[in-house]
Parts: C-alpha cells; structure tokens; sequence
C-alpha cells in the first residue's frame, strides 16, 4: 500500500513538532577537579537527566513575528538553536523552509583570531552566499556596523558592544525568510538599540519573518504573537500583547505561573 504524502503548507516557514530536549545533569558534591576525575573514572557519579524542552509544538508562518517569551532557564535559547540547527533535539523535529539568518548567543560563530571583515566573509558563507554575493553586501554592513577601521582587527579584541554590532549587522543584510533573534539586543549603548529596533521595524514592515527571544518592549512593539514557556513547555500562544501582560503578571505573582 502506497504512503499517503503529506502536504506541506507553503506558508509555514518554520515548523516545530513535539520537541524535547534532555541533557545530562550530575549530582557531583565534590571538592576538587581531582576527585571529580576519579569519581569519573570509577564511574560512581550520579547522573540524572534535566529535561529543558517537553513536548513543544508550533508553526511561524510568513509575515508573522514571534516572541518567545518566558523567565531564564526555561529552555527559550535552547529552543532558538535546536530551530538553527546547532542542536539536536532528544525527539521530535524541528523544520525551517527557507533561508534563515540567526542571531543568537553573542559572539558565537566568530572566529577571535580573525579579523571583523574576515568574519563577514565566514558567517556568510556559513549561511550559503557566495563571494560576488558577499561582496555586494559588504558596503551595507560596515555602514550599518559603524566600526570604522576596527573591522580590520580581530574579534577577539572587540568589546561586547562592537560584536553585537558586526552580529546583527550581518544578520539583518542577508536576504533571509526567517530570522532568529536571541536577546542580542540587550547588549550595546543606547543610540545602537534605538537604531536596531528601527532596522527590525523597517524590515517587519516589508514582511520579513522573525522568531525573537526577548522581553519588555519588543514583545509588543515588534511581534504579533507570542509564545510563552514555563517549565520547559508551552503554556500560551496567541496575540503577544495579550500573552505578555499576562506573562508579567505570573511573574508578579508565582502562583500563577502555570499559565
């Protein structure tokens, strides 16, 4: 008997399905990196699993931006790299369906003995361009970036501040569908915030699809729908103004932080 294909919405851009994610935990109670080691060695160190994400679903379709949202340590990031492909996830699957451009732990992807010009070419060919691609990129995110001649030092004398920059400039000039963004833009002075947030509205205005960790003001100025996670599952989704007030609310008063 022949398998009956399933059809896939030409909307959905990103699609999760029953996620979960497992990491090893070790109750060590030791004093020093020596006892660990032969702790180890015999094989008497107890070892338990911390399950991050449980059973977590969902779809981002064109055009739509979306918060995830929900209080530190409850599997938000892990989420964003599991969706990037940098980590794989215990079960269930996660799909993207075009080009995405992630944004996620500052700094990761650099090389720190490259130069900033030199990690522009990497991250982009990373991502699949070309060099004539990259090329023609180029002018419009040192501008953006405003590192003047830093962009020919390497990273690794870079502040937190001007990788952010070099980070997100990349990462809003590739002709992504989707963009992953995690809390990157805490990070920089005011005037580079003010500036990104504008950047992001101007190409949420075009269409441009996002999937954002974030708090506070982005949830609402920039997103439609909000998904938010406690306790390593989703307990609401749906329009982020609505999902948000009620996240801050749970976070105000605990009890009611099961949604």
């Amino acid at each position: 008997m022949a398998k009956q294909k399933i059809e896939h919405d030409e909307n959905c851009l990103l699609e999760v399905h029953d996620v979960t994610m497992k990491f090893t935990k070790y109750d060590v109670g030791v004093d020093s990196l020596k006892e660990l080691v032969v702790r180890a060695f015999r094989g008497d160190l107890r070892r338990e699993k911390f399950v991050c994400l449980k059973n977590v679903s969902f779809k981002v379709h064109k055009g739509e931006a979306v918060a995830v949202i929900g209080r530190n340590g409850v599997g938000k990031s892990t989420l964003l790299k599991i969706v990037s492909g940098i980590l794989r996830p215990t079960s269930g699957w996660a799909k993207c369906y075009g080009r995405i451009s992630p944004l996620l732990q500052l700094g990761a992807g650099f090389d720190g003995n490259a130069t900033g010009i030199e990690n522009i070419y990497l991250n982009a060919a990373i991502m699949g361009y070309t060099k004539k691609e990259i090329d023609a990129k180029i002018p419009e995110i040192l501008e953006f970036a405003e590192l003047g001649d830093f962009i020919y030092s390497p990273v690794k004398t870079y502040s937190s501040g001007m990788m952010a920059r070099l980070g997100f400039s990349i990462a809003i000039n590739m002709d992504a569908e989707i963009m992953l963004i995690d809390e990157i833009l805490a990070v920089g002075d005011v005037a580079f915030s003010k500036k990104c947030y504008a950047k992001l509205t101007e190409l949420r205005q075009k269409g441009l699809t996002f999937l954002i960790v974030s708090h506070g003001s982005a949830v609402k100025d920039l997103c439609d729908r909000a998904i938010w996670i406690e306790r390593g599952r989703v307990v609401a989704d749906g329009d982020a103004k609505s999902i948000f007030d009620r996240y801050t609310d749970a976070m105000i008063h605990p009890e009611k932080a099961n949604g």
